[in-house]
């Protein structure tokens, strides 16, 4: 992976990301953006955007379908923005445990669901004090995932293994 932008030049790095941001996870999603110290990490082969990193620290890596991986740091980041926490699941206090462990969210532990939640799509997961707790992706679409007392709602990828 090389670091540098591609010759083509129509867009910024910055402004790319942050169109992607509004697609993906809603519009306004992308003003709790850091302003700096971004770096972005193209394919040598094909110029394609790969990962992005913030002060050093892994933020989002680009799937191949053009998809926005989250890493817990930077849903940490964006739930400053109240558009994005509408691609947030709250979670009970006795589900945190397991969550944090790596383990997936099931049905009957969901308190609250932002409204723009489809299957497939990058969530984040918080506590009932509203901190980031883990990131994945929807099995379910939101407005099913309070009413259903059973199965998986989200499954977990990264997590906070911080107590407290």
């Amino acid at each position: 992976m090389r670091s540098t932008a591609p010759s083509s030049g129509i867009l910024d790095e910055r402004r790319r990301l942050v169109l992607m941001l509004d697609y993906e996870f809603g519009p306004g999603t992308s003003r709790a953006l850091p302003k700096k110290d971004l770096t972005f990490f193209y394919s040598r082969r094909s110029d394609r955007l790969k990962q992005v990193n913030h002060a050093g620290k892994l933020f989002a890596v680009i799937r191949p379908n053009g998809a926005i991986a989250l890493t817990l740091y930077s849903a940490s980041v964006l739930a400053a923005s109240k558009a994005f926490l509408r691609n947030a699941v709250t979670v009970s206090d006795e589900a945190v445990p397991f969550i944090r462990m790596g383990k997936s969210v099931f049905c009957k532990f969901v308190v609250k669901v932002g409204n723009h939640i489809l299957p497939g799509g990058e969530v984040v997961v918080l506590d009932q004090r509203g901190r980031p707790i883990g990131v994945g992706r929807a099995k379910i679409p939101g407005i099913y995932m309070r009413d259903f007392k059973g199965g998986v709602a989200v499954k977990v990828r990264g997590t906070s293994n911080e107590d407290g």
